[in-house]
């Protein structure tokens, strides 16, 4: 029996080891953004080192930062000439609240039919023990087939804002060949999915100043600009009757999509009745000239976060805001940077703000976009393996949303990332009731273990 077989064997006769070791993480209320949970957040870190110790991995070491801790540990048996494997996880959670919308207590998993239910479940704890779980089967299998390190941090769920720092002081002790992400997800049970490419992220808040101090309207209206009115329509000046955004040079650097990835994406099960359905609107809005998963994942958007002035408490009263704000993103796609952007953005003003208001804009935070080739030896070698573990050949999807590390990583490692997953669209994720589908979790440990093999041939 070789390997690969043996490993097969082995996460199949340990699932409900490894279901056991989950709940045993799964049990830590590891909050990364309550600073009451912070002693939880590092026993969560030495959990994963001591697993990591268990399964025979070297200079193992749990990181202090700034924030909390990153965990790493390393595996090189398979020799020099083997693929080296950066495997990146964060072991940090959400809030579990509201706790009374819970059917089971958030850290105590709870089995009912075919899922597991706790914070963390999926996101991503259980992710983690997937990947956990095909190194485990290889190395009690004849050794890993290629080399492997890990990154586990625990600030993911509040930006990992101590992540670029440790990357940046630990290049050599980080460097690989690809990164495993399995932080992405599956569209259903069914259709087993490869994400090749993550929208950026360029995050503002505007600043519109008018008079010292609130005023009465019925004193000074029509004298006075009211700031939330010029506020309202630069807002609205952002985009044009299509749906276009309307920032001086926005698509300028937009990489185009070409008929083959086009085709790709009309495969996945994201039509027009998935969004109305998922989101209750009566219709949908957009640039028409696009389908609607193209639109949400493969062009840039401009959004509205937030927007305060004025008085907004019951009642009633009649002011001029002295001031108004407005929370702004915008998701970015190759080749935009956040830089850009917020040059666009301060343009777009400069030509169009009037001259009864003074304003400001304030960058918050940023993250660039990704993609990877998805005929890369790396992304082929998981889409093999996904195939054998389900039967079928995987998607492959944008992803509109942005997983900062993947940035991280590209940039200042200059390493691509292998984005998988076995996460569902209705498993609750960062809500009450978290859930992993637990024969979607099983499949997906025999595909990790394909994918380390795949990689050695």
């Amino acid at each position: 029996m070789d390997g690969r077989t043996q490993a097969l064997t082995y996460v199949r006769e340990h699932r409900e080891a490894f279901l056991a070791k989950l709940a045993e993480f799964l049990r830590i209320p590891s909050i990364s953004t309550l600073e009451e949970h912070a002693r939880d957040v590092e026993e969560a870190a030495h959990w994963v080192a001591d697993y990591l110790r268990s399964l025979g991995m070297e200079d193992v070491q749990v990181y202090p930062t700034e924030g909390h801790p990153v965990v790493y540990g390393a595996y090189t048996a398979a020799g020099e000439g083997a693929a080296t494997i950066l495997v990146y996880g964060h072991y940090d959670v959400q809030p579990a609240d509201p706790k009374e919308l819970w059917t089971s207590p958030p850290f105590e998993a709870t089995v009912r039919g075919d899922y597991l239910y706790a914070r963390g479940a999926t996101d991503m704890k259980g992710q983690i023990m997937a990947a956990l779980a095909a190194v485990e089967a290889a190395v009690h299998s004849g050794g890993l087939p290629v080399n492997i390190k890990f990154l586990i941090e625990g600030e993911e769920e509040t930006g990992s804002a101590s992540l670029p720092g440790f990357i940046r002081h630990h290049k050599d002790m980080l460097s690989a060949d690809v990164s495993l992400n399995p932080d992405a997800g599956m569209l259903a049970p069914d259709l087993p999915t490869i994400t090749y490419a993550l929208r950026g992220l360029a995050y503002f808040e505007i600043r519109v100043y008018g008079p010292k101090q609130d005023l009465h309207s019925g004193v000074f209206g029509g004298v006075v600009h009211n700031p939330a009115q010029a506020l309202a329509e630069l807002i609205a000046g952002m985009h044009d009757a299509r749906g276009r955004v309307t920032l001086p040079g926005f698509y300028d650097k937009v990489r185009p999509l070409d008929e083959e990835e086009r085709a790709e994406l009309a495969r996945l099960p994201q039509d027009e009745r998935f969004y109305l359905e998922h989101t209750g609107v009566p219709k949908l809005w957009g640039e028409p000239e696009y389908t609607p998963v193209e639109r949400a994942t493969a062009r840039p958007t401009l959004e509205v976060n937030g927007l305060l002035s004025g008085f907004t408490g019951r009642g009633s009263k009649t002011v001029i805001p002295r001031q108004a704000m407005a929370k702004i993103s915008m998701r970015l796609v190759p080749d935009q940077t956040p830089e850009e952007v917020h040059r666009q953005l301060l343009r777009y003003l400069e030509t169009h703000a009037p001259e009864t208001i003074r304003w400001e804009v304030e960058a918050m935070t940023g993250a660039l976009p990704a993609m990877v080739d998805r005929n890369s030896p790396w992304v082929q070698a998981m889409a093999q393996g996904l195939h054998a573990a389900w039967g079928t050949r995987p998607l492959f999807k944008r992803e509109g949303g942005t997983i900062p590390v993947v940035a991280f990583l590209k940039e200042l490692l200059n390493m691509d990332s292998v984005l998988t997953g076995f996460a569902l669209p209705d498993d609750n994720m960062h809500a009450p009731n978290e859930r992993l589908h637990l024969p979607t979790w099983y499949k997906g440990m025999e595909a990790l273990v394909h994918f380390l093999y795949n990689l050695s041939e």
